[in-house]
Parts: structure tokens; sequence; C-alpha cells
């Protein structure tokens, strides 16, 4: 038997006002768009900026839904909107921040299960590490490198493969 350890390095910042002009930027959109997101059923509003390298920003927020498995996350929605209208450009950065409307969002909040799939997909498909910053609408601020530092030992394409004999 073998043991094995995974760890990762994240930047952590008192304060948005400790972040450069561009990362600031992006996190105020963040929190600013999550007064659009949909969220009637938890009141707990999501919004992403992302920074693409072709300097263009994409937008997205959470979009509830009375069937709850049919709702969508800010980062997903963000996602399938790069892919479309800027196909195969890299995300450089991400901010993710988000707004629950019952209690204090003063601590860095970091995407679900299935957006860590995603954004570890987002990052293969276009051969790029994704910038995530991660914040409330207040507080603490995270940068990681890399969004698929979020999700070791992931699932990928690759085991998908066949193989000719």
């Amino acid at each position: 038997m073998q043991k094995a350890n995974i760890n990762f390095d994240y930047e952590i910042y008192h304060s948005i006002n400790e972040l450069n002009s561009t990362d600031q930027e992006l996190l105020e959109e963040a929190r600013s768009v999550t007064s659009i997101a949909y969220a009637p059923y938890s009141d707990f509003q999501v919004g992403a900026v992302a920074l693409l390298s072709n300097g263009k920003k994409v937008k997205g927020t959470n979009q509830e839904n009375a069937s709850f498995p049919v709702g969508i996350c800010a980062e997903r929605t963000l996602l399938a909107s790069a892919a479309m209208i800027h196909t195969n450009v890299p995300i450089i950065t991400m901010a993710i921040a988000y707004n629950n409307l019952n209690a204090k969002s003063d601590v860095p909040v970091s995407p679900c299960g299935m957006c860590r799939q995603a954004l570890h997909e987002y990052e293969n498909r276009t051969k790029n590490p994704i910038r995530i910053i991660l914040s409330g609408m207040e507080g603490k601020v995270f940068i990681i490198e890399s969004a698929s530092f979020l999700l070791p030992l992931s699932f990928s394409g690759d085991v998908l493969t066949k193989s000719i004999d």
C-alpha cells in the first residue's frame, strides 16, 4: 500500500481593496450581477464574471426553477454562454460572488461539484487554466490559480477513449 496527499496553495485577501485593479473590477461586477440572479426559492443569488483571453467579458447568474433539478448555477450559465459566443476562447479569470438574502454574505463560497467538473472540462477544452476569484458581498477573497485544483482526481474524457486492438 502507498499513501498519497493532494493539496494546493491559494491566496487569501482580507478585502477586495487588496486586489489589483483588474481583479477588483471583475469581483465588483460579479457582486453586482448577483442582483439579477433568479433565486426565488433559496434567496441565494450567485453571480459570475469571466475575463476571456480576447479581452471580452461574459457574465452568468444562477437560474432556479420550481423543479429544483432544472436550475443551473451561475458558473455553468457563464461557461455555456462563453462557449457559444466566444467559441474556444480561453477564460483567463472568473470572479464568483454570492448574496444570501437571509444571512451574511461575508465568506468566500466555492463552486458546487457539478460546476467544478464543468470548469475542469472547460480548462481541458481550451488548454488553459481558469484563475478563480471567490468572495461574498464583502470580507475575505480567495484566489485559486486553476479551477482544476478544486477537483482533484477529476473525471476526464481521457478514460472515455476507445482503444482499437
